[in-house]
């Protein structure tokens, strides 16, 4: 199935020193982490991408404008110099082969615009006394890569796997000529998990010498926004619905 990639430049999608992507999860601790940052770093936003998998609901956008259904990337540039993209959405197909078909024209597409390297922000399940954010490489060349920056590299974890959109897009990177992997924190799995965002976002920032604007603390505007809307029901209900209960939508 085709997707349409609506850019606001004429050029088409521009490039970046490193591709940030995350979709509702568990804890929806990526998603979350993507809105703090393109809000915290004035990201622009520079493209949109429209997939007949996603479910047809057109809303209303910052502007009040009627929209379609779509993941939206934007960017900006580190205070070290360097290009960041996010790219994030609402949603993502409910059907596997709709999941698999989007994730194979994104990559495509990611790859034209000669993006190097992909980190899929994601929450894993655990304890409460676990408060810990770690990368999951797809390939032996780049874990090596990340281990001699410094960057914690789990062999060991998800042990039961993971699935959804965004397991895909960490996983089959390499395939299109990415440097993709996959960076997790902890939570309990409650929605709205922006401590475990910010503790995410802390140890990207630091792993790869970002130097990223982050929110100075927990009662800044967009973190307190995003605990207000967040449901009070910490039920973790994504992992309710998966089929193969030693897997997880991440």
């Amino acid at each position: 199935m085709p997707l349409l990639i609506d850019t606001t430049s004429e050029h088409g999608l521009p490039t970046a020193d490193l591709l940030l992507f995350a979709l509702p999860g568990v804890g929806d601790v990526g998603k979350n982490a993507i809105e703090m940052l393109n809000e915290s770093s004035q990201a622009e936003r520079v493209a949109r991408f429209i997939h007949p998998g996603l479910a047809p609901l057109a809303r209303l956008d910052e502007d009040g404008l009627l929209a379609p259904p779509h993941l939206y990337a934007s960017l900006f540039t580190t205070p070290t110099g360097q290009r960041v993209m996010t790219v994030t959405g609402p949603g993502q197909p409910s059907d596997p082969s709709h999941q698999y078909d989007f994730t194979q024209e994104l990559l495509e597409a990611f790859s034209k615009a000669q993006l190097p390297e992909m980190l899929v922000l994601a929450g894993l399940s655990s304890p409460p006394e676990k408060n810990e954010a770690f990368v999951v490489a797809s390939s032996s060349a780049h874990r090596v890569n990340m281990e001699e920056k410094g960057v914690d590299v789990r062999r060991d974890q998800p042990s039961g796997g993971a699935i959804g959109m965004s397991a895909l897009m960490a996983s089959m990177g390499p395939i299109f000529g990415i440097h993709s992997a996959c960076a997790m924190a902890t939570t309990v799995g409650a929605s709205g998990d922006v401590h475990a965002s910010l503790r995410l976002l802390e140890s990207i920032s630091e792993g790869w010498s970002l130097d990223l604007v982050l929110p100075d603390d927990v009662t800044s505007g967009v973190i307190q926004k995003l605990l207000e809307i967040a449901p009070k029901n910490s039920a973790d209900l994504v992992r309710e619905l998966t089929e193969e209960p030693d897997a997880f939508y991440i």
